[in-house]
């Protein structure tokens, strides 16, 4: 009998995710604001961080700013 399976899901709260890869497979952790808070939480261990494909951005995060002209 197989073990069963969690479903991955990517919580679109965060910018940034952890997989976690253990002996019967990976998982994937969507809890962090910050690459550095996730490459703490990776660090000494099987897994690596990414940004998050479906992150939802806040409205006017990121948004350019205006540049000078001289």
């Amino acid at each position: 009998m197989a073990a069963p399976v969690h479903a991955q899901t990517y919580d679109p709260s965060y910018p940034v995710c952890l997989q976690v890869w253990i002996l019967s497979g990976s998982y994937i952790e969507c809890r962090y604001t910050t690459m550095a808070q996730c490459r703490a939480s990776a660090s000494g261990r099987s897994a690596m961080c990414q940004e998050n494909p479906y992150w939802t951005r806040p409205q006017g995060y990121g948004r350019p700013r205006p540049q000078r002209v001289y």
